[in-house]
């Protein structure tokens, strides 16, 4: 193998290293893109336009975490609360602390789903409502609470949190939790007063917005520098 050759082979393996690396540190910068995207949609609340609300079970699993394509969905689901609990010292978006009223919507025969009524103070306002009454429940797709702001009790949850409930029933529970906006039966519409409030943050998706962006800012400049040695290599040579 004579020196052309030798560095012909040398200059394909540089090129091949280069490149691999080059694509490795852009996938790496738009993988952050991503989640930067999926940590701001999560966040941002406000910027969500609600449309025609889709059935629970096509965006979201029993006993699954909920995914990003799944918070903040208006959602519609239907079928026998079988449960209600008080939920203390709850904050809504004008800051007011009060205690909340949530029910276990059993959907099937093995599924079930917290949902947020209203006020705890309004539970009496339609005494009709039984464990038979079908009812239909309209409303935003929640994560669920991470801090706790009071004490397990009978009746009584720390947080809008499903995971509270496992001892509780045999059912397979959704993650996060139903921002009721709308209940009807048969009979029609309910008349409740619902919640506005900022929601729970995703979980999963650790970091923050600006900090996604620096590390994607940081991928490409490596991704650069590589391209840029081999040039500076040879100018230093020549």
């Amino acid at each position: 193998m004579n020196l052309t050759t030798n560095r012909f082979f040398k200059l394909v393996t540089q090129t091949v290293a280069v490149l691999a690396l080059v694509t490795i540190f852009i996938g790496l910068g738009l993988w952050q893109l991503d989640r930067a995207r999926d940590l701001k949609a999560s966040l941002n609340v406000n910027s969500i336009e609600y449309v025609a609300p889709v059935e629970l079970a096509s965006v979201a699993t029993p006993l699954e975490s909920l995914g990003v394509e799944g918070i903040n969905t208006n959602v519609i689901a239907t079928g026998n609360y079988v449960a209600n609990y008080k939920v203390p010292n709850q904050r809504d978006s004008k800051g007011k602390i009060s205690d909340w009223e949530a029910a276990l919507l059993q959907v099937n025969t093995t599924d079930a789903i917290l949902v947020l009524r209203g006020l705890w103070s309004d539970r009496l306002k339609n005494p009709e409502i039984a464990m038979s009454t079908k009812i239909s429940v309209t409303g935003i797709l929640t994560p669920h609470q991470n801090d706790d702001r009071a004490i397990n009790a009978p009746g009584v949850i720390s947080r809008l949190d499903s995971s509270v409930l496992v001892s509780t029933t045999d059912l397979n529970l959704y993650d996060g939790f139903i921002n009721s906006m709308e209940e009807s039966t048969s009979a029609g519409k309910l008349d409740r007063e619902r919640i506005s409030f900022a929601a729970t943050t995703n979980p999963r998706i650790p970091g923050f917005y600006w900090q996604h962006l620096s590390y994607v800012v940081i991928w490409w400049l490596m991704a650069a520098v590589v391209l840029y040695l081999p040039l500076y290599q040879r100018r230093v040579r020549a």
